[in-house]
This record gives C-alpha cells, sequence and structure tokens, in this order.
C-alpha cells in the first residue's frame, strides 16, 4: 500500500468539521481513504449511488473530485489519509 502525504487530525462526534459534515470533494489526482479508528461513520455519495458504512475493519477509499460527506450517530475517532495514487 502506497505511503500518505498528508494525514488529518483525529476527529470525534463533537470535532468532526463542519466542511467535512457536508458535501465536498478532494483534489484533482487525490485519493483519500477514511479511517475509522472507534465506532463508525458513513460515507454518503452525492450522486446518489449509496453510502458505505465505515468502522475499523472497513476503511473506505475516496476517489478524487467525487462529491461526498460524512455523516456520524454517535460516539466515533476518525481521520482521513491523502494518497496521490489509488488506494
Amino acid at each position: 500500500m502506497p505511503t500518505p502525504y498528508k494525514t488529518t487530525a483525529v476527529w470525534t462526534e463533537e470535532t468532526l468539521p463542519a466542511a467535512i459534515r457536508a458535501a465536498h470533494t478532494t483534489k484533482a489526482g487525490t485519493w483519500g481513504l477514511l479511517r475509522v479508528l472507534e465506532g463508525k461513520a458513513r460515507l454518503v455519495w452525492e450522486d446518489g449511488s449509496g453510502s458505505v458504512e465505515v468502522t475499523p475493519e472497513r476503511p473506505c477509499p475516496i476517489p478524487p473530485e467525487v462529491l461526498h460527506h460524512v455523516e456520524v450517530d454517535g460516539p466515533v475517532r476518525m481521520q482521513v489519509e491523502f494518497y496521490r495514487e489509488r488506494v
């Protein structure tokens, strides 16, 4: 697996930024990997194609420039890793 060039701070249900809860994308050529360290979160694709439950056992890749947002319902610890190649 490639090495991330950047990793966010660890966010909780209380500190998850509003920008992450709202529709957003990664930059062109940038892959994200949503990692949940504790609890669970939902990664929702804005194109209507569905959502993915993300858990410590099941991180979720985020393709470049794909509109999405994150939802949480309960205690969670998570972060996003950024890569320049597919993860």
